[in-house]
């Protein structure tokens, strides 16, 4: 149980006083009613004696009273009705509601920290009032009266015939059987005489003689002159006089005899409460409210015929009223602190001279009386009661005396008399002789089987054990258990059964027995009283939080049953409180049902009780929650909060808007799109991708697309990237980088995308909505700010605001509105919610399965009606900060500006389009297509580019190539190739063209990537649009390609805030496979150089048709052969075949072979040489082959450049070795790049196409193999991990044996066959020239060594033949220098002979070290000798 401010003693003492009635004469009443009091509410505050009181027990023992009180009361001739105890019991509790400000008493219990008020004041005054309001019973004498003051006022003409008169009414309404109340004490009442004298207008002579007239009539002891009213009425008001009366008259006690007579009561009727008993002693006291057993316990809402609150509203509001006319006067207003001490002085001497010793004489009497009956037994009820008693009780069968609650004694009963006795000991705290007496007395009930008298005695036995000094025997908690058993169950007294409860209750929780007390607390609440039950669950609930172990869920559980209780009594505010401080046990719990359940009972009972603000959130939270409800459920209890949420707005229409609760916004997921829609292709017209919100991000594309910017904004800015760039993003998102303020353009849409989701099982539906923002207009070009305008929603002049007339949202969907803004005017934009009307569908469970879209577009969406206007913003939390320490260290978050757009001036903007793109290429395959620009803007574009990390896939074009020309032949096969018709003569014979790379955007130092779009007059007019031609070309490896487009442009005005925009497009090729070439270059043995020196090589080419014919390729046409090179140039076709065309079917090769010159070094131009395999020469150095070869020829560069890259170090500690590496790595390298054109027939629809295509192949190094596209390299192996760090020491870079073979080119000149007589000269001598020719640029000196190996393999393969003369020669070569030796060479039969056989070693002049390798002639030198 909660904390009481009295301790038990004094609660149990209080609750049994001595009762003493008053009878007052009209004018002594008159006299009382100047201070707006009866004499009984005169002397209220003033019953309780301040000093000990002593008496003497029948043993003449003294006897010490401390703390009496006595109780003065009106008579009352009638008992108070059910229906007005119940109504004032019903009153008192709901008048007392917690203090406000009050400090709660927080209880930590576990993971609990709740806070619960310490005290329940409600509770102490309901049983206050119910103790005082019990009707006298016949079984039990506490609540009889044992005296009665008769009041006289000295003024009247006649007091002592007045007081003769008063007395004889007291007589008439104790004796006369016509009054059956009040009851009475004993027989010979105590009469108190009071003469009652006005001093302010009374004669006090005059008082005091018929005071003195009084003594002698009634003895000093008997009589009391009361001096009152000596305060004047209309003096000053200044002086303040304490109010003691006021904490009495609140209670509105129910003794009040004016209370009865001026406004009876009325039982509060209603269907279930017209079978209310009136009897005072048996009759059940219920609360007049009915109970549904049809219905759940805990079932909120009452039936429709159940009693509302209206009529305990109406009750409590005429209890105000009366309160309002009793209060509108002071109390005591003619009585001074004298008066007080008067009136308290009047009360002492009563109870002293006049209450104790009556009482101390009657208990005597009747100790006496019984003694003397019993004779000198202890036994005080044995075989002398058939003496004594005067009426004899009747015999009774068993079984009527086992439920004979309703036997009566007659009053002059023996057993009676020691229960009266025991009372009197009792009420004057003489314990231990009240316990004595009830103990006797309980037997002799008991066998009597008199149920009701025994429980009585049980019940008073143990509150006298208990409040006996000293504590001589422990409390019998087993009478109190017995008494209450038998009151509820046997006498079915609830009234009786209550008192013993909530005194046992106070004892056990006194002692510590918190469970005991709860136990006994539960067990009396019943249905018969719901206010009754919710005071007593709820004390029990207070036993559960108050024990040693706190039971934290069973005081909850309790406290809702106690709310639930309290609101069926009408007690909302009782409900509420009750379900609040249950709630801090449930919350957060995952109890989800009983949290719904109590968060729902909240909200109706706050609703009920106009506390708006608490219904809102109480409902809010239940639909915030997961909740496991079913979705009838959560439809009810959503239209519910929006019921309630309408009231609240209905209260304050031009407050601020509500934030809903629904739908859940995830703001995180927000993206925000700048920009129109993309528009949909139109027949051959590809629009440019770009960027859309129906694409995913994705983070390395984005990067991508970053880089390609920073790219082409280097390149404009002459290779460095301004400090204020900021890369265009398009759409944000919370993967996007929203460190700075995103820029958006005037009259250009901004579309905020809004992820909603439905938690519930229900339909929501959001109708008008639209985003809320603030605009605070700016002109970037002055320095002067305008006005912030905060939510300027209906300002259409400066942000356009679109909205979405209907936005249905399924049961537990999430779905993404998209919301438009259109700004006017530049400045800043701050993007801060949504607003929407919030509503539900009619028949909301069952449009599940519906399709939204249709709904969407129809509008047959049928709203309850019932809908409120909210917003919710968007709060959106920056990333997590990890730079610094402290970020590291602390939990930091950085801006998030997505949703803070800076609208800047107007800008140009590009539209583009693809005409006849095609989606699939064969590799290298050429094809044609066209670029539709459009400036859609109003304001003209310049500075176009293109930027792309593939630039060999496309080009526009050379800077001074002509539109390609249409050819005879190009015409009919559309050709992309600027062709000419070739003379018969000159096929297979080179015909040489020259280019500069400038003229094709690949100049030195220049970035490749970036080319700039041809446009006329380089500007693009508003609305104008422009077509420019655009060559394709397949990328070399097979299969899906992304290549990404990023188009750059510039507005011809500059601006401080956007300087430049882009336009994406990614194109999506897939290439199939189509040729594969491999090519290499070998020295040319033969010296014979028309130009002079400078040597030939062979070019070898293979071509292998490896097209699977899945593409409905029919064959491939090599139709010319191209070289590129500043240094070489393909001379001739040497190609065994006689064939015009080389047709390839699939898996078919074909092997070229190529003689290829030195041509005369140009520093910038190219030589382009083609060698034409058919009638129709393709200009290899226009547009778009060139195109195509040069920027293969830069990526080719970049790759090599990269590897190169890694050893640049190395290379700089060893400068002079270096030098003279290079000089020897020079003399096997070649710079020829080799163009395969062909065509291809392809067989679609019935319909023979032909395609056309090129291939490009790099050749750098004499006797290395190249190819078309890179090979795959090949894993290394996995290779043991070594965990030691090698030791750095540099190993000198030497050359290769195949570059030191390159360095000197010999060749043998000799007669093919030679004749020779041998009969005639046995010896054969052939003269042989050995050519020695410098391949480098340096001085390199050459030894020839002419002598066999002696090993007999080397003999088998030389054969037996020998070199005459000098076996060794030492020469040196200049520069580029041929030289001749004169050889001769002896043979000695017939027969086949090598003469490759000299050694030949070279080293560069200039270098002490050697680098000598012999140099191995590419092939053998066979001479055939015959016999003559």
């Amino acid at each position: 149980m909660a904390q009481c401010v009295q301790s038990v003693q004094e609660f149990i003492q209080d609750s049994f006083v001595p009762l003493v009635a008053t009878l007052c004469s009209e004018e002594a009443e008159r006299l009382t009613r100047k201070n707006n009091l009866s004499f009984a509410e005169l002397v209220k505050p003033f019953c309780r004696l301040t000093s000990e009181v002593h008496m003497r027990d029948p043993n003449n023992q003294l006897h010490i009273i401390k703390n009496l009180k006595i109780a003065v009361n009106n008579i009352i001739t009638h008992p108070p009705q059910p229906g007005a105890i119940r109504k004032l019991l019903n009153d008192v509790v709901s008048v007392s509601q917690p203090a406000e400000g009050l400090v709660a008493n927080v209880i930590t219990a576990g993971d609990y920290d709740l806070n619960i008020s310490a005290t329940t004041p409600w509770f102490e005054n309901y049983r206050e009032c119910f103790l005082q309001s019990m009707p006298a019973s016949d079984h039990e004498f506490l609540n009889h009266y044992v005296a009665c003051m008769l009041v006289v006022s000295s003024s009247e003409p006649e007091p002592v015939e007045q007081f003769l008169k008063l007395s004889q009414e007291q007589h008439r309404i104790q004796h006369s059987s016509e009054y059956l109340y009040p009851k009475w004490f004993i027989p010979n009442t105590l009469k108190y005489y009071v003469l009652l004298h006005d001093v302010s207008t009374g004669e006090e002579q005059r008082a005091d003689s018929i005071y003195e007239e009084m003594k002698q009539r009634y003895g000093t002891q008997g009589c009391y002159l009361l001096k009152i009213n000596s305060r004047v009425s209309n003096r000053g008001t200044d002086e303040q006089i304490p109010d003691p009366w006021s904490q009495y008259l609140q209670k509105n006690s129910i003794q009040n005899q004016d209370y009865y007579e001026d406004c009876p009561y009325t039982v509060i009727s209603n269907k279930s409460s017209d079978h209310l008993i009136s009897d005072g002693l048996d009759g059940e006291i219920k609360d007049g409210l009915p109970n549904n057993f049809k219905t759940h316990p805990l079932q909120l809402d009452h039936p429709s015929g159940s009693l509302d609150s209206t009529d305990y509203t109406k009750a409590a509001t005429s209890l105000q009223d009366s309160k309002k006319s009793n209060s509108g006067m002071p109390h005591g207003a003619c009585l001074t602190l004298t008066d007080h001490d008067r009136i308290r002085q009047f009360i002492q001497e009563f109870t002293f001279r006049g209450l104790l010793p009556h009482i101390e004489k009657t208990i005597r009497q009747l100790n006496d009386q019984l003694i003397s009956r019993k004779g000198l037994s202890r036994s005080l009820f044995s075989a002398t009661k058939k003496w004594f008693s005067g009426s004899k009780v009747p015999e009774k069968s068993i079984n009527e005396l086992k439920n004979t609650s309703g036997l009566l004694y007659p009053p002059e009963a023996p057993e009676l008399q020691i229960r009266k006795m025991a009372d009197l000991c009792f009420l004057v705290q003489h314990y231990e002789l009240a316990y004595s007496c009830y103990h006797t007395a309980k037997k002799d009930f008991l066998n009597d089987q008199a149920m009701l008298y025994a429980a009585g005695a049980l019940e008073m036995a143990a509150v006298s054990a208990f409040l006996q000094p000293g504590a001589p025997r422990p409390y019998p908690a087993h009478y109190m258990e017995t008494a209450i058993q038998t009151y509820r169950d046997i006498c079915k007294n609830m009234v009786l059964a209550e008192r013993c409860v909530l005194l046992s209750a106070e004892i056990l929780k006194s002692q510590g027995k918190y469970s005991e007390a709860a136990a006994l607390l539960i067990r009396l609440t019943s249905e018969d009283s719901d206010l009754r039950s919710a005071l007593l669950l709820e004390q029990a609930a207070h036993c559960f939080i108050n024990m040693k172990s706190p039971m934290v869920r069973k005081f909850a559980f309790h406290m809702i049953l106690a709310g639930h209780r309290f609101s069926k009594a009408g007690q909302r505010k009782h409900a509420l409180r009750c379900y609040c401080q249950a709630m801090q046990v449930y919350k957060g719990k995952g109890w989800s049902l009983a949290e719904d359940h109590i968060n729902f009972t909240i909200g109706r009972q706050s609703f009920t009780l106009r506390q708006l603000d608490n219904a809102v959130s109480a409902f809010r939270h239940i639909l915030i929650n997961d909740s496991k409800q079913s979705p009838a459920q959560q439809g009810a209890f959503l239209r519910e909060y929006l019921y309630v949420y309408k009231n609240v707005t209905q209260l304050s229409p031009d407050g601020p808007l509500p934030q809903l609760p629904l739908p859940y916004i995830n703001s995180s997921a927000t993206r925000v799109f700048f920009g129109h829609d993309r528009r949909p292709a139109e027949g051959e017209k590809q629009a440019a991708t770009h960027v859309s919100l129906d694409q995913e991000y994705d983070s390395e594309s984005s990067q991508q697309w970053k880089e390609l910017e920073e790219q082409v904004v280097s390149v404009v800015h002459k290779g460095v990237i301004p400090s204020n760039f900021q890369p265009t993003q398009f759409c944000l998102n919370h993967c996007s980088d929203n460190s700075k303020f995103p820029l958006a353009v005037i009259e250009e849409p901004i579309t905020v995308e809004v992820s909603f989701r439905n938690p519930l099982k229900v339909p929501l539906l959001l109708t008008d909505l639209s985003l809320l923002w603030k605009f605070q207009p700016k002109d970037f070009n002055t320095k002067h700010e305008g006005e912030t305008k905060e939510l300027g929603m209906c300002d259409g002049a400066m942000i356009g605001t679109e909205a979405i007339a209907e936005f249905l949202i399924n049961s537990e969907e999430t779905k993404v509105a998209r919301l438009k803004l259109f700004p006017h005017q530049t400045g800043e934009l701050h993007i801060l919610g949504v607003v929407y009307d919030l509503g539900t569908v009619q028949g909301a469970v069952t449009l599940d399965g519906i399709d939204p879209s249709v709904g969407l577009q129809t509008g047959k969406f049928v709203s309850n009606g019932l809908s409120v206007r909210g917003r919710q913003d968007l709060e959106i939390q920056g990333p997590r900060l990890n730079n610094t320490k402290e970020e590291k260290t602390s939990i930091k978050y950085g801006p998030d500006r997505r949703l803070d757009p800076i609208i800047t001036e107007e800008m140009p903007l590009l539209e583009v389009f693809f005409i006849n793109f095609p989606t699939g290429l064969l590799c290298g395959e050429i094809r044609k297509a066209y670029v539709e620009f459009v400036n859609v803007s109003k304001c003209p574009l310049t500075a176009l580019k293109v930027v792309s990390k593939h630039p060999e896939f496309f080009t526009f074009g050379g800077n001074t190539a002509v539109l390609t020309p249409l050819s005879p032949s190009a015409s009919e096969n559309c050709s992309a190739y600027k062709t000419v018709v070739t003379d018969p003569t000159s096929v297979r014979t080179a015909l040489l063209s020259s280019a500069s790379s400038v003229d094709f955007g690949v100049g030195p130092g220049g970035q490749p990537e970036v080319i700039n779009v041809p446009l006329p007059d380089a500007v693009l007019l508003p609305g104008a649009s422009v077509q420019l031609p655009m060559w394709l070309r397949g990328p070399d490896e097979e299969g899906v390609h992304e290549i990404n487009f990023l188009f750059y442009y510039e507005s011809i005005k500059r601006h401080s805030k956007m300087c430049h925009r882009v336009l994406r497009h990614t194109a999506v090729i897939c290439t199939s496979r189509s040729l594969h070439i491999r090519a290499t270059v070998c020295r040319s043995n033969a010296l014979e150089d028309e130009e002079g020196r400078g040597g030939n090589m062979l070019v070898f080419v293979d071509v292998e048709n490896i097209n699977t014919s899945e593409s409905g390729v029919k064959e491939f046409h090599v139709v010319q052969v191209s070289s590129n090179s500043k240094h070489w140039k393909l001379q001739k076709s040497v190609s065994i075949s006689e064939d015009k065309d080389t047709k390839l079917a699939s898996r078919e090769k074909a092997k070229l072979c190529f003689k290829a010159v030195r041509c005369k070094n140009s520093e910038e131009n190219y030589t382009f040489a083609d060698i034409v395999f058919g009638n129709e020469q393709i200009i290899s150095s226009a547009s778009p082959c060139a195109d195509f070869f040069f920027q293969s020829l830069s990526t080719e560069f970049k790759r090599t450049h990269v590897q190169s890259h890694t050893h640049a170090s190395q290379r700089a500690r060893k400068q002079s070795f270096d030098e003279t590496v290079r000089l020897i790595q020079r003399c096997s390298e070649v710079d020829l790049n080799i163009v395969v054109l062909w065509k291809a027939y392809v067989v679609e629809d019935n319909k023979q196409l032909i395609l056309e295509g090129q291939h490009h192949v790099a050749l750098n190094t004499v006797g290395k193999e190249a190819f078309s596209f890179p090979q795959k390299q090949e894993l290394p192996e996995m290779v043991l991990l070594k965990f030691f760090r090698p030791e750095n020491t540099p190993v000198p870079a030497r050359p290769t044996p195949e570059q030191l073979s390159n360095l000197i080119k010999t060749s043998l000149h000799y007669p093919e066959s030679f004749s020779h007589s041998f009969h005639q000269k046995s010896l054969c001598l052939v003269p042989v020239t050995l050519l020695l020719s410098n391949c480098s640029q340096a001085v390199v000196d050459v030894m020839i060594d002419l002598r066999h190996k002696t090993s007999p393999e080397a003999l088998e393969i030389h054969g037996s033949f020998t070199w005459l003369g000098q076996t060794q020669y030492k020469l040196q070569l200049k520069s580029q220098e041929v030289c001749s030796l004169q050889l001769k060479a002896c043979f000695v039969h017939t027969g086949v002979y090598n003469l490759g056989t000299p050694r030949v070693f070279a080293k560069l002049v200039d270098q002490v070290t050697l680098f000598e390798a012999s140099q191995q002639n590419s092939m053998p030198a066979l001479i055939i000798i015959n016999n003559i």
